[in-house]
């Protein structure tokens, strides 16, 4: 004999289990406030220009602590100043004292670290068969053997409270091929991010730390000025992207609180691409 599926309907008497008063009585409906990051700390990563700038400046309106993480200090400095719940630390993430100097730093000032974004990346343009594997090297170690090694100290004490969100920039590039734009190792880099960030996702799941990341499309940085300036490549970019426009920096603001805050509770290993529909061509 099969059990009666129980009553859903939102009109009938009594707690239902689409009625939050089924749950906690008391419970208020506050989808807004799901996305604040009061009294939590943040490191941004490459957070001197573009991206990584405007990221800092969303985690701190939405309430966070900052800490401002790059190698060129005088820009770190003119964007600490604006924003009053910050620390500027100077950081080459390649650099294995650096990155134990920034985390040691920002649990000093600040007492923990709540999210992490890994947004510092460099590329290199050319050929594949002529790219240096030195190069290729450099560019592996920036965006993914450092990503790996700053999430590893940020990680450890996070898994110990079960408690903290890192984000992973990745790329479009690190989901399709970028070709015929050129550029071998970005591409292998952030497609390797994009699947370390699954297996984090995975591993830590049951532990309270949530590994997510954002793949933006064409936006405008200072690795990209080409592309958003008139001429062939710009002309590519808008052929090729369903919006027929690149991206501007404020709307990646709502994938970043998101994976941020608590909005995103049930949400780990998920790349999310922010990208006009670059991928879904």
């Amino acid at each position: 004999m099969s059990t009666p599926a129980p009553d859903l309907d939102p009109t009938a008497s009594g707690p239902t289990a689409n009625d939050p008063a089924a749950i906690d009585p008391v419970a208020t409906i506050d989808p807004i406030g799901a996305f604040r990051l009061d009294g939590r700390t943040a490191i941004v990563t490459g957070a001197s220009s573009g991206l990584g700038d405007r990221f800092a400046r969303v985690l701190h309106a939405a309430g966070a602590d900052v800490v401002l993480a790059a190698r060129r200090v005088e820009r770190l400095e003119a964007l600490g100043k604006e924003l009053d719940r910050s620390l500027v630390v100077r950081c080459d993430v390649a650099d294995a004292d650096d990155r134990e100097a920034l985390v040691a730093a920002a649990i000093d000032r600040f007492g923990s670290v709540d999210v992490l974004v890994n947004n510092a990346g460099i590329g290199i343009q050319g050929p594949a068969e002529d790219e240096a594997l030195e190069d290729f090297a450099r560019v592996v170690d920036v965006n993914l053997t450092a990503l790996f090694a700053l999430t590893q100290l940020v990680a450890r004490p996070m898994l110990e409270r079960r408690r903290g969100s890192i984000i992973n920039i990745a790329s479009v590039l690190g989901l399709v091929a970028s070709a015929p734009i050129k550029q071998a190792s970005y591409a292998a880099s952030k497609g390797a991010v994009v699947n370390l960030t699954r297996e984090l996702g995975a591993q830590w799941a049951r532990k309270g730390v949530r590994v997510n990341a954002i793949a933006p499309g064409w936006f405008p940085s200072e690795m990209t000025p080409e592309m958003f300036e008139p001429g062939p490549s710009n002309d590519f970019m808008v052929r090729n992207t369903p919006m027929g426009r690149g991206g501007e920096v404020h709307e990646l603001d709502g994938a970043l609180l998101f994976l941020a805050s608590d909005a995103s509770s049930f949400v780990t290993g998920l790349t999310v691409p922010v990208d006009g529909g670059w991928t879904a061509r």
